[in-house]
C-alpha cells in the first residue's frame, strides 16, 4: 500500500508523515514542486537534516533553480522511487501540497510539447503591454474550459495553456482528456488535511517568521549571487518578495508581510484544489498518528 498525506501549506503534513513513516517502517516521498530545486531549503520548508534523518526523504534537490522541471518527470521519478521503496519492504508515505505533481501521478498527463521560450517572451510582452487578464481572455475563446480553472492574473497557467495551443492546435484540456490514464499497480490510501482558513493564516504567518530567523533573506542572497535571480523557480513565494526586498522596492517589513499575505492566498487555492481530489480520510486537523498508523495496518 502507499499512503498519500496531502493539504495546503502549514497544515501538519510533513508532521504527520514523520510521525507515519516511524510507526509504517515508511519512507517520504516529498510532493513538492519547489522543494525539487537544490538551494531552495528555508523558504520551501524543505525537512530539515534532523528530520531527514528520522527517516529516508526522496525527490527533494534533484535540479538546480535555473533548470526546468515539470509535473511528468516529477511522476516518472515518483513512480520508479515508490517501486523501489515496496520492492524493500517498507511503506511509501507521499507527503506534500502540489496537487498538480499528485494529480499526474495519480491520473497521469498528457505528452506535451516542450516549452517554447520564443512564445513565452512574446506572453510576457503582451501580459506586460496589455495585462494578464487580457491573455486570459484570448484563453477563454480558444479554451474556456482550461480557462474556467486558471485565475485570470495567473501568467504562467495562462501562458502555457495558450503556448500548447500555439505548438499544436488543440486546446490543452482535450489534450488532458486524451491522456491514457495509468494503471497504479498498488493500493493507494489518501489522507487531506483540510485546516480552516483562518486558522491556516495564523500557522502561515508564524512559519514565515520561523523562516526569517531562520535565515531567509540570506538564503535568497546566496541563490542571486549565483546567478539564480532571474529564474522563474525565484519568483516562488518569498523568494519573489525578498528579491524585491533586495533590489529596494520593498522595505524588509513589507516584503515579510507581502509573503504572509501570498502564502495565504496560495493556500486557499490549494484548499480549494484538494477539495476537488478523492480521498479515503479527509481532516481538519493531523490525526493522531498510532490511531491513523493501526488503522492503515490492517488494510495491507
Amino acid at each position: 500500500m502507499v499512503v498519500a498525506i496531502l493539504g495546503p501549506t502549514a497544515s501538519g503534513k510533513s508532521e504527520l508523515g514523520l510521525a507515519l513513516a516511524e510507526r509504517l517502517s515508511g519512507e517520504i516521498v516529498c510532493c513538492d514542486s519547489m522543494q525539487v530545486y537544490r538551494g531552495m531549503d528555508i523558504g520551501t520548508g524543505k525537512p530539515s537534516a534532523v528530520e531527514q534523518a528520522r527517516c529516508p526523504h526522496h525527490l527533494l534537490d534533484l535540479v538546480d533553480p535555473g533548470e526546468p522541471f515539470h509535473a511528468a518527470a516529477w511522476a516518472t521519478r515518483a513512480r520508479a522511487v515508490i517501486d523501489d521503496i515496496r520492492r524493500r519492504g517498507r511503506t511509501p508515505l507521499i507527503v506534500g501540497g502540489t496537487g498538480l505533481y499528485f494529480r499526474a501521478l495519480r491520473e497521469g498527463i498528457f505528452d506535451a510539447p516542450p516549452p517554447d521560450p520564443v512564445i513565452r517572451a512574446r506572453h510576457q510582452a503582451e501580459a506586460a503591454a496589455q495585462g494578464v487578464p487580457a491573455l486570459h481572455r484570448r484563453l477563454q475563446e480558444i479554451d474556456s474550459e482550461a480557462a474556467a480553472k486558471i485565475r485570470p492574473g495567473d501568467l504562467v497557467r495562462t501562458s502555457r495553456a495558450l503556448e500548447v495551443y500555439e505548438q499544436t492546435g488543440i486546446p490543452i484540456s482535450e489534450l488532458r482528456r486524451r491522456a491514457p490514464r495509468p494503471l497504479l499497480p498498488w493500493r493507494l490510501f489518501v489522507v487531506i488535511l483540510d485546516c480552516p482558513l483562518a486558522e491556516l493564516r495564523t500557522l502561515i504567518q508564524g512559519r514565515v517568521e520561523r523562516m526569517m530567523t531562520a535565515g531567509f533573506l540570506a538564503e535568497v542572497e546566496a541563490l542571486r549571487k549565483a546567478g539564480f535571480g532571474r529564474t522563474r523557480a525565484m519568483a516562488a513565494l518569498g523568494y519573489k518578495q525578498l528579491g524585491q526586498h533586495l533590489d529596494g522596492l520593498l522595505t524588509l517589513q513589507e516584503a515579510v508581510a507581502q509573503t504572509k499575505t501570498a502564502t495565504s492566498a496560495y493556500a486557499r487555492r490549494q484548499r480549494t484544489w484538494f477539495r476537488r481530489e478523492p480521498a479515503d480520510l479527509r481532516a481538519p486537523l493531523p490525526p493522531d498518528p498510532d490511531a491513523l498508523a493501526r488503522d492503515l495496518s490492517t488494510l495491507h
